[in-house]
């Protein structure tokens, strides 16, 4: 809804680029799942915008194939001459990377990084010319494909049946200062290559049989996702990091434990390492860790010894015991599970909690339309300009595409991409003297194009609207077979509300269902990096002036960002494989006390046992020492809210009292909050601790969050 208009962009100066390259020389590298993402293209883009605002830069290597439309983005650019080599009796232009050094532009264009340079040049690889010319205070941008990255090619090769020559090393990777993913559906790569924009047109059907199949590219663009995901760890607190980690024992069977692990891991949008104790298996484990995409940390460890302020992970897992009542009992900075010893319930339930499941299935009967998700990690990633931009390629194409509400934010080069495209008017709606202008949805279904562009799909209506959310605009208008393409914020879908509050400190107010991306068809990820986003926002492309300050120090943290881009990257893998995670218990029993924190509690208990597909109560039970009836009734509110059992009683033991609701479903586990104190030699026991001793079988012990009045919150 349009209430605020931000302020007009100011361009940055060429000292305020420069700053934000860093104040020295970087390495920036575009990662592609296959030929075709668009690695050349967007090189070129990042070479004009870059002299348009005063840098020094040139194009050392571009590979234009042909393509009219690449030769008219490079216009303007100047290049370095090239060398010419000699390759028995023909000569070849080369990067001259002696020239590069002599005319010492600000920065340099390197396309096809894993090239292998010809004869009489410095380095044997491209990529050792990018990181020379880095160490000589040059910036590069530069490109490649994933299947030529060592960790990669061999099964590339395996997949594609052709072999990989040309290697690039992880560690290069490792020591670029960013990897930004280029991320295209295998439906769009397979139009290109049938548009003829890749291979010969003579060439496509052999091409789209093999090396552009659809099982190929999927399973390349999968691999380009993990290895962006590998490289992605946030440096911030522990319980910020998206990783769960399960300790194992020599004396515990590992598979039915760490697959119990794993559910809850997926539940919360966490990665699963498992860190092997003394005398374990590590070849075992190995196998259980392909199978559940985990990985083995490489030393041996134990929670038992030492502190755990130096690992990194936001849940950490053990079996029942010992160990485990030692960290229920204090304050660990992250969440707890204790599983039960010899459970091995891994359980299928009836319960459908995807709205969507149904409307995905009637898709094939009733012929919808497609429904395309740009997904980023945070306003201001380029996704409404990505989706302009693949729009001026289809309406170049002949495709029927309209603009059907796009929010361009006052950007000029978001505006610009708008240029040539049909614009539908919005629907006016005035409540309590307010006028709004909203998507039009019976404007949609009159015009009827192929393909709708429709921005923000999180958005709130106005009052008074035809629907509450946008995104429910948007099935009816997939619905009525006319395609979407559509953009969304990781932060925004509702099941990761607790993981973002998590990593960010953040509660998002905007928010909608996750099974949306289980419904569309391509999930597409917009990759930026942090630093790139914290200089667009500087520049006043993401909000106005006076809230920019305040978005740096806050949201737009650099920590932050990193996090939200791991999460965004994640979201997109599970996107096309999405299933139902398999549930270690058939019920989740949350324990409640009348405190203000456990209302809370209540919201993010919920949202663990909907991505579980299993049954939720919540239990008070009161001894009749501290009623607080304004706070009950509150509680129960928010359990009512949430679907949940709510469950009441008196008893003069509470821990026996919850133990006995608990064994009323065989497969329950109990959820109750952590402590915040270390524990004294005298003191009384933490509640997880009592409930251990108690004799429960299996806990969930959630870390304490900051409390309401703590927490930002965001549209």
């Amino acid at each position: 809804m349009e209430r605020v208009k931000p302020t007009k962009e100011r361009r940055p100066t060429p000292e305020e680029l420069l700053r934000d390259l860093g104040g020295r020389a970087r390495l920036v590298v575009y990662l592609s799942s296959a030929p075709g993402a668009g690695k050349t293209r967007r090189l070129l883009e990042e070479a004009r915008r870059l002299r348009v605002a005063g840098i020094n830069v040139k194009l050392g290597a571009i590979e234009f194939k042909d393509r009219p439309d690449l030769q008219e983005l490079a216009a303007g650019v100047p290049a370095l001459e090239p060398r010419m080599a000699a390759v028995g009796t023909r000569t070849f232009p080369e990067f001259d990377y002696e020239r590069a050094i002599e005319e010492r532009p600000t920065a340099i264009v390197l396309d096809e990084l894993a090239h292998d340079n010809l004869p009489g040049s410095v380095h044997a690889k491209r990529w050792q010319d990018a990181l020379a010319l880095r160490d000589k205070g040059i910036t590069v941008l530069g490109a490649f494909n994933i299947a030529h990255l060592e960790t990669v090619a061999a099964t590339a090769e395996s997949l594609t049946g052709y072999p990989v020559r040309e290697i690039i090393p992880l560690s290069f990777l490792k020591s670029a200062d960013e990897v930004i993913a280029l991320d295209a559906s295998p439906q769009l790569l397979q139009q290109r290559v049938r548009s003829g924009k890749i291979v010969r047109p003579e060439d496509a059907e052999r091409a789209l049989a093999g090396v552009f199949s659809e099982a190929t590219l999927e399973m390349l663009r999968q691999l380009m996702l993990r290895t962006i995901d590998d490289l992605t760890m946030p440096s911030v607190s522990a319980e910020q990091v998206s990783t769960a980690t399960a300790f194992t024992y020599a004396d515990l069977d590992p598979q039915p434990y760490l697959r119990r692990v794993a559910s809850i891991a997926a539940a919360l949008d966490l990665k699963l390492e498992i860190a092997p104790c003394s005398g374990c298996d590590l070849a075992l484990l190995e196998r259980i860790a392909r199978d559940l995409d985990a990985e083995v940390l490489a030393q041996p460890a134990d929670p038992a010894r030492g502190e755990l302020g130096e690992l990194r992970s936001s849940l950490i897992a053990v079996p029942a015991g010992p160990v485990a009542a030692r960290l229920a009992n204090r304050h660990i900075g992250r969440d707890l599970f204790v599983v039960g010893r010899g459970q091995t319930y891994i359980g299928e339930t009836p319960l459908v909690t995807n709205p969507y499941g149904a409307t995905a299935g009637d898709r094939m009967r009733v012929g919808y339309g497609r429904l395309t998700v740009y997904l980023g990690a945070s306003a201001g990633c380029g996704k409404t300009y990505a989706m302009l931009d693949r729009a001026q390629q289809m309406k170049a194409e002949g495709i029927d595409v309209v603009a059907a509400y796009i929010e361009p934010h006052d950007r000029p080069e978001t505006t610009a991409m708008i240029d040539g495209l049909e614009q539908l008017p919005r629907q006016e709606i005035v409540h309590d003297g307010i006028a709004y202008r909203e998507l039009d949805r019976d404007a949609v279904l009159r015009r009827h194009p192929r393909v709708a562009l429709i921005d923000e799909l999180a958005h709130t209506n106005a009052p008074g609207s035809l629907a509450t959310k946008r995104y429910e605009d948007v099935l009816a208008i997939v619905r009525s077979g006319i395609d979407v393409i559509t953009t969304l914020n990781v932060q925004h879908l509702e099941a990761l509300s607790d993981a973002v509050f998590r990593l960010t400190g953040t509660v998002v107010r905007e928010t909608l269902p996750d099974g949306i991306l289980a419904f569309a068809d391509e999930v597409i990820l917009i990759d930026v990096s942090p630093e790139t986003l914290r200089e667009r926002l500087r520049a006043g492309k993401i909000y106005p002036a006076e809230r920019i300050e305040s978005a740096l120090a806050n949201f737009f943290r650099t920590d932050n960002l990193l996090a939200l881009r791991e999460l965004a990257v994640r979201e997109v893998l599970h996107a096309r494989n999405r299933q139902r995670i398999p549930a270690p218990f058939e019920r989740l029993l949350l324990s409640v006390a009348a405190r203000k924190d456990d209302v809370a509690l209540v919201k993010r208990s919920s949202r663990i046992a909907a991505r579980l597909e299993v049954e939720f109560a919540v239990a008070h039970i009161t001894d009749g020492k501290h009623e607080n009836p304004d706070l009950e009734r509150e509680l129960e509110a928010a359990a009512i809210a949430e679907n949940a059992h709510w469950i009441r009683e008196h008893d003069v033991d509470v821990v026996k009292g919850l133990l006995r609701i608990a064994r009323q479903v065989p497969e329950t586990t109990v959820v109750v909050s952590g402590t915040r104190r270390t524990p004294q030699f005298f003191s009384r026991k933490a509640f997880a601790r009592q409930m251990l001793d108690a004799g429960a079988r299996e806990l969930l012990v959630l870390a304490p969050r900051a409390a309401s009045g703590e927490m930002q919150a965001i549209d």
